[in-house]
């Protein structure tokens, strides 16, 4: 028999141990590919839906939450802020481009958001089926909202006021849906879009004629590498307004939520570091009661070494197949966290995507079971053969 044959042949004999051991590190690895799955997707989504947007003015208050509104779609906005200011921003000689947001209605959880052309052409979107509105009140659908709400080019629907269920309909001032977009990968899969004029028609009954125009947020890109020192300070300190960057903003956030995945991902390599100790417990003791078969073995022929390799394989064994197990529970574990941030409307997290940082993981659980065997199978190639026959 191979020295293969052996070691599972053993691990089948002890099968509650070897599926303790088996456990403990398939949790650990499962716990650590979930955080390196959601990290590394969440992070790239949030630099596409923030790509190219150097700056975010809206109303005073929280700058993360000025960005969260605006950018990612994540949050309440922080108000709105008089047209007039925001087309005098759009103009300074600083700025490249400004995309004016309006926001403050959603469709099933779906927000809502006013803006102009330019903005599904930021993120290069494509149209897939009918166009983009022309006119009041006609709207374009991201594509998740699309399959969501099964809506499709024709249909009509009213909004409701606030950005999440259980809002005031607009039955009156119903959009009519003229386009919907191919998905992107990006925010827009997740917006309704509509134009400025059409947020402010379903808010302006009631409200005096020749009441001041308001948005919500502007979204701005510089023109030169100098704004980015001078236009935040400008805005900040000379008008109404407040300039909030999504590079730093983001990084903030991810500096505050990194706490939590250090304190996960340490629970993960405790778990890991369990494993091996159990490993090790079990390859000693198993060493002490086949110390009789070992010595047999010698005798038909067995080298030391190839003693010493019986129990290191062992060892790779147990944890290469934790390993795996525990990259499969991890991807399992991503994907139902993903499908409870969809049925939430939230970014999108799969547990169908492949990280290389899970080979290193992978490599790691391997190197566990390798250090967690080295003294038994040491002892195994240092063991006398006369005692353990003559105890035999």
């Amino acid at each position: 028999m191979t020295l293969a044959g052996l070691s599972l042949a053993y691990l089948r004999s002890r099968p509650l141990a070897s599926a303790l051991n088996l456990l403990l590190l398939a949790l650990g690895v499962a716990t650590i590919t979930v955080l390196v799955l959601t990290t590394e997707q969440l992070e790239s989504r949030m630099g596409r839906d923030a790509r190219g947007i150097d700056l975010v003015a809206g109303a005073k208050g929280s700058p993360m939450q000025l960005v969260l509104s605006a950018v990612f779609h994540l949050d309440a906005p922080t108000g709105n802020i008089p047209l007039a200011d925001a087309n005098a921003l759009a103009k300074n000689r600083m700025v490249k481009k400004a995309i004016p947001l309006a926001l403050g209605d959603s469709y099933k959880s779906f927000r809502i958001v006013g803006s102009s052309h330019e903005y599904p052409a930021h993120y290069g979107a494509r149209v897939a089926d009918g166009r983009l509105w022309n006119a009041p009140m006609e709207a374009a659908l991201g594509a998740e909202v699309a399959a969501r709400t099964k809506l499709t080019v024709g249909a009509k629907f009213a909004g409701a006021h606030g950005l999440g269920e259980g809002g005031d309909e607009h039955d009156k001032e119903p959009y009519q849906v003229v386009g919907v977009l191919a998905p992107t990968g990006t925010v827009l899969d997740r917006l309704v879009l509509t134009s400025v004029e059409s947020v402010w028609e379903v808010h302006e009954h009631g409200a005096p004629a020749n009441a001041p125009k308001e948005i919500t947020a502007l979204l701005i890109q510089y023109a030169s590498p100098l704004a980015a020192a001078t236009l935040p300070r400008i805005v900040n300190t000379s008008s109404a307004l407040q300039a909030a960057s999504p590079a730093y903003e983001s990084a903030r956030l991810f500096r505050m939520i990194g706490v939590g995945v250090d304190v996960l991902r340490a629970f993960g390599v405790v778990l890991m570091l369990a494993a091996g100790l159990s490993v090790f417990i079990a390859l000693l003791n198993a060493l002490e009661e086949r110390r009789y078969d070992l010595a047999v073995m010698r005798m038909l022929g067995a080298t030391p070494a190839r003693l010493m390799g019986l129990m290191l394989l062992e060892g790779c064994v147990l944890a290469l197949a934790g390993g795996i197990a525990g990259i499969a529970l991890g991807h399992v574990f991503a994907e139902m966290l993903g499908a409870a941030l969809r049925q939430a409307q939230q970014s999108t997290v799969t547990g169908w995507a492949w990280s290389a940082n899970e080979w290193w993981l992978l490599a790691a659980s391997l190197g566990v079971g390798v250090v967690a065997a080295l003294i038994p199978a040491w002892r195994a190639y240092r063991s006398d053969v006369a005692p353990a026959l003559a105890e035999g």
